[in-house]
């Protein structure tokens, strides 16, 4: 791979009430890049978003505010200054009660034919 200079990322509001914004530095809207996507979020108070079963594995640093994560059995609080790692195959739902700016990581880079959200 060359290196490759990215001058800003592509603004994406993402699924979920309320919109939540996402800024895409790399991956497959912005660079094309299908191994990996990083993007910060900026998730306003009262985001949430559907289940999902993706088939990506996702690792998020919460830079601001607290980002909720639901898994099958538990409830995770990641809080600024912490992370989680999330593994593909695994049903997460994420949510924002009070607000959050994070950046997440996917591996491969998130598709929304590969994150598999719920119905409804």
């Amino acid at each position: 791979m060359a290196e490759r200079f990215i001058d800003k990322p592509k603004e994406i509001f993402a699924a979920g009430i309320p919109a939540k914004l996402i800024q895409e530095f790399i991956g497959r809207i912005n660079t094309g890049t299908n191994d990996v996507s990083i993007a910060r979020m900026t998730s306003p108070a009262g985001w949430k978003e559907p289940g999902q079963t993706p088939e990506f594995d996702e690792y998020t640093v919460v830079l601001k505010g607290a980002l909720h994560v639901k898994l099958r059995d538990r409830e995770i609080i990641v809080r600024a200054g912490q992370a989680v790692m999330v593994g593909a195959g695994e049903w997460v739902r994420y949510h924002t009660p009070e607000g959050a700016e994070y950046i997440a990581v996917c591996i491969p880079a998130f598709s929304p034919d590969t994150v598999h959200r719920d119905p409804g």
